[in-house]
């Protein structure tokens, strides 16, 4: 039996994450960033606060992007002055990256703004068993 629109999971999730994109979009939209230039923003930040300054493989691991735009898009962040990109002295093919000042000072306000974001959409609902569900739904197949 063929399921309508109203019934279907992976329809309803569509138009979930439609939302939720223009919602972070536009909070995201006052400090300058794109989504993507956030994630990645955020994740190199993030990292760098750990201890580690990764290579633009690890950092797409990190955030689940493709390497070839992590690549393109941190161009992009370094263009903006929020990324460096240095050559890895043990790996020339490989960059390690670390956020700038201004990248240090932009991180925390963005993650902030996408918090309060996050916080607004998943009101409606329980966030734990929110956040649990979608881990089970984003993590491979064993």
């Amino acid at each position: 039996m063929t399921l309508g629109p109203g019934e279907s999971p992976g329809f309803q999730l569509w138009h979930a994450t439609l939302r939720w994109q223009r919602d972070i979009a536009a909070a995201l939209s006052p400090l300058g960033l794109t989504h993507v230039q956030f994630v990645l923003l955020a994740c190199t930040w993030w990292l760098n606060s750990q201890g580690e300054h990764p290579n633009q493989l690890t950092l797409a691991r990190q955030a689940g992007t493709d390497v070839k735009m992590t690549s393109q898009v941190l161009r992009t962040l370094e263009t903006k002055g929020l990324v460096e990109r240095e050559v890895d002295a043990a790996d020339t093919r490989a960059k390690r990256l670390r956020v700038t000042a201004l990248g240090a000072e932009l991180a925390p306000k963005a993650i902030a703004a996408v918090d309060k974001a996050d916080a607004e959409f998943f009101r409606p609902v329980d966030v734990q068993q929110a956040v649990t569900m979608l881990a089970r739904l984003a993590a491979p197949e064993n």
